[in-house]
């Protein structure tokens, strides 16, 4: 990693969170869309396209609300797009957007959640109409289908014992400051490629928090089993051993079975957010470093 100061700072909220997209898309993570590397229904370049234009609505979301935001977000990727690809990440960003740049996002968020109003749940549960997530579902109380009676945060509550983006929300972000910021960082701290610490930090999300979109298309039994092998890679001294990385290939052709219905959609946007957090604190530099070896190892 580069020595010199961040540039990091000179840029608005809505520019680190379309480099963050960009960062989480390019890193060759088991079970997702990465270059070379995609679904029947979104590939490489459809995530190029989403992070392309969600920025201005995450620059004015201080001025229009978590809610709006998050709308103009999607309705924005939903020009470019024709499938969702995002909307998991958009969720996230928009609180951390709203964070003051005065204010750290672990001291500033508590406000920004709290505050949030039934309007916010309003336009947020058009949004996810909008988008179209896949395994929805419904709920018992506070349907996204539904008119809504409780600000965003209660109804997240709500959802958060079967969506991890959700229980963001209900937790403050626990799981990114305590979970996935720790891990990118540490791989970061050891001097390790990029695109390395990104995996890394995915797969400890992983094997730590069986992931909630694979729960919903495939059930909890196929979640833990795929946190399980996760932890499996890392026990197995990933990327550092042959075996290791033998066993990440396997998992991710595991994860790419049944139509892709294993994809860790959920874990991926988890570290969308702490990819955005460490632009924001300057732990990943920008510029960034030239020659390959900075972003990989191959």
């Amino acid at each position: 990693m580069s020595s010199s100061p961040s540039n990091a700072s000179l840029l608005s909220p809505g520019q680190l969170a379309q480099i963050a997209c960009l960062l989480e898309v390019s890193a060759r993570k088991p079970g997702n869309v990465y270059p070379g590397r995609g679904f029947a229904d979104a590939n490489f370049v459809d995530f190029l396209l989403s992070a392309s234009v969600i920025a201005a609505p995450l620059d004015r979301t201080r001025q229009i609300g978590v809610g709006a935001a998050v709308l103009e977000a999607v309705e924005a990727t939903c020009r470019v797009v024709a499938t969702n690809t995002n909307l998991g990440m958009i969720l996230l960003f928009a609180p951390l957007a709203a964070v003051p740049e005065d204010q750290s996002l672990r001291d500033g968020l508590p406000n920004v959640l709290e505050s949030t109003t039934i309007h916010d749940t309003r336009l947020v549960y058009r949004a996810i109409r909008r988008a179209r997530p896949g395994g929805l579902g419904s709920a018992p109380d506070q349907d996204v289908a539904d008119e809504p009676s409780v600000p965003l945060v209660e109804a997240m509550r709500l959802a958060a014992d079967r969506d991890l983006v959700a229980a963001q929300y209900a937790n403050q972000f626990a799981d990114m400051f305590d979970l996935a910021l720790p891990a990118l960082r540490s791989a970061l701290a050891e001097a390790r490629p990029l695109e390395t610490s990104i995996v890394a930090a995915y797969l400890t999300v992983l094997a730590n928090r069986p992931d909630s979109l694979i729960a919903r298309k495939r059930g909890s039994v196929e979640a833990r089993q795929a946190a399980e092998r996760a932890a499996e890679v890392l026990d197995a001294g990933w990327p550092d051993s042959k075996s290791s990385r033998s066993l990440c290939e396997a998992f991710d052709g595991w994860l790419r079975e049944e139509g892709h219905s294993r994809n860790p959609g959920a874990t991926a946007d988890l570290i969308a957010a702490a990819l955005f957090a460490t632009l924001r604190d300057g732990t990943i530099k920008l510029p960034r470093p030239v020659g390959a070896a900075a972003w990989s190892v191959d």
